[in-house]
């Protein structure tokens, strides 16, 4: 047993760059916002817009060698749900039961407020404690909204003078601080022992609200932002992770390990970001004028946002296959997508109509949404093939040069 005080970080002999990904599975996760091991994210979004899901997809999933789940102020039902299936889902990497490499801090609402603040520190610290060993740690608190709650009521029971909405003028140095405790590190046992602790905070923003002060006080301290949407969530897309209001700052870091899969990862996954920004300007003038009444080419974007979205960006957690989609296939996957806007783009500025291409089996009978389905890359190259043929059949009748 070590005793050790849960406020102070645990000592390391020194700090190293960030370079690998922490593989999630989510593709909208890790091709659009990733987040690097040793790296901090925060999951905002109001109510129903499934930080928790997210959450336990990412304990569930996610190549850490231990994975702290800490329950802070909410509902008991979901906790309950999560320590009755982690016993019995199998760990994809080793084989043995999922619970096995997981500890659960359970502290739900109806629990004494200060019992909060205690779950938060207590969590980090036995990350930092395994981080010391060598393990690459991952700590998932639900959620940080409720602690910084927690930290109000205390500071109003200690008369303290309170600052926006109430809450204590220290809120955002606590919140730095917890943040500040994640990293890749070289340990104090051994100059080649490297372990990290990466801290991903749910934030739960009353109605959905960004700019209240834990919201906006947290992305500032955080690499990775993951903004769920409520209208996204209400359209079923899941995960609702906003594309236009998410971020990631460790896209350079973890640039290498990317490349080796694919060369052109970061100029597709550039591409297809800069489509969906291009389409969500669009989509304002097409419900004034109709879509119809577009020209073409802003058609074509429009199509080609609405395949990312529908083929590539949501992913459903409780199909076998789509629940988690290996790295090789994320990148695969998108550069079919990239690769059809691209020669799409070539027809429809040579006079092809956009109804021709929309028309096409690959896209009519559904192929290109259901890659996400298939196991394996077998399916990804299929549609790729097709995809071409089809195109340079169009491209034959209209004289056009793919």
């Amino acid at each position: 047993m070590q005793e050790w005080p849960v406020r102070k970080p645990r000592p390391y002999k020194k700090r190293i760059q960030l370079t690998e990904p922490l593989i999630t599975g989510q593709r909208v996760i890790d091709t659009f916002f990733p987040i690097a091991k040793g790296g901090t994210a925060a999951i905002p979004g109001g109510f129903g817009t499934g930080k928790t899901v997210t959450l336990q997809q990412f304990a569930k999933w996610c190549d850490a060698d231990i994975v702290i789940y800490i329950g802070c102020g909410e509902r008991g039902n979901e906790m309950a749900e999560a320590l009755s299936e982690f016993p019995e889902l199998e760990d994809p990497r080793t084989g043995m039961k999922l619970i096995h490499r997981s500890v659960f801090i359970a502290n739900v609402s109806n629990l004494p407020v200060n019992a909060r603040e205690a779950s938060i520190y207590t969590g980090v610290t036995i990350g930092e404690y395994f981080r010391d060993q060598g393990y690459h740690v991952a700590l998932m608190a639900d959620s940080t909204s409720r602690w910084a709650e927690a930290l109000r009521n205390i500071a109003g029971l200690l008369e303290e003078i309170p600052v926006e909405r109430g809450f204590p003028a220290y809120l955002g140095e606590r919140i730095g601080k917890f943040y500040e405790r994640a990293g890749r590190v070289v340990t104090l046992g051994s100059e080649h022992r490297v372990g990290s602790l990466s801290i991903l905070g749910a934030v739960s923003p009353p109605g959905g609200d960004f700019s209240e002060p834990v919201t906006s006080l947290t992305s500032r301290f955080v690499g990775t932002l993951w903004a769920l949407d409520t209208e996204l969530a209400y359209k079923r897309h899941f995960p609702a992770i906003n594309w236009l209001k998410s971020f990631s700052r460790y896209i350079d870091l973890v640039r290498e390990f990317w490349f080796k899969i694919d060369k052109e990862w970061f100029d597709l996954r550039l591409e297809a970001m800069k489509i969906l920004e291009e389409a969500s300007e669009i989509e304002h003038i097409a419900r004034m004028v109709g879509e119809k009444a577009l020209p073409e080419e802003q058609r074509l974007i429009l199509l080609a946002a609405e395949i990312i979205r529908e083929a590539f960006l949501i992913q459903n957690a409780f199909h076998e296959v789509d629940t988690y989609c290996l790295p090789e296939k994320q990148v695969r996957m998108l550069r079919v997508i990239v690769e059809f806007y691209r020669l799409a783009k070539r027809l429809v500025e040579s006079k092809v109509p956009i109804d021709l291409i929309r028309e096409l089996p690959f896209i009519k009978r559904g192929h290109i949404y259901n890659m996400r389905f298939e196991p394996g890359l077998e399916f990804v190259d299929w549609v790729a093939k097709e995809m071409r043929r089809q195109l340079s059949e169009l491209a034959k009748k209209y004289e056009v040069e793919l």
